[in-house]
């Protein structure tokens, strides 16, 4: 066994790293949890599918901000990190048209639906077909 010194000088040592890769106090952790998309689910209408996104408060909030593009994208991100398989063609577009008019036309609707079925067009005709182009907006 080693001295009482030596025990004590490893502990400081091992203490001393440890608080070197502490946060600083009053640091800020970051987010805890989803900010924008509290969560996803696929859902079916015969053959084809549905995207839901449940948008949380905050970013139900901020769709009514204009200029609110950078979050728009981490939106986004949130959506792709929560179902990796929603990069289809079309539903990006889906979801900024979501984003910058569902709270508008429909305040509190329960979720965003996106169809990877649904055609890419302009976003003159994304508005014009209320985010859902190719056919109206599923009954479920």
């Amino acid at each position: 066994m080693g001295s009482p010194q030596a025990a004590f000088g490893a502990a400081c040592v091992v203490l001393g790293a440890a608080l070197s890769f502490a946060p600083s106090a009053g640091a800020d952790p970051g987010p805890v949890g989803p900010l924008y998309v509290d969560h996803v689910e696929w859902a079916k209408w015969g053959d084809l599918s549905s995207l839901r996104v449940y948008p949380t408060d905050a970013a139900r909030a901020l769709t009514r901000t204009p200029g609110s593009t950078v979050e728009a994208e981490q939106a986004w991100a949130e959506v792709l990190a929560l179902s990796p398989d929603a990069g289809f063609p079309g539903m990006h577009e889906q979801f900024l048209c979501h984003w910058t008019f569902a709270e508008m036309a429909e305040p509190g609707k329960t979720s965003w639906n996106l169809e990877p079925w649904r055609p890419e067009v302009t976003p003159e005709a994304m508005l014009a077909a209320g985010c859902n182009p190719g056919g109206s907006e599923e009954p479920f």
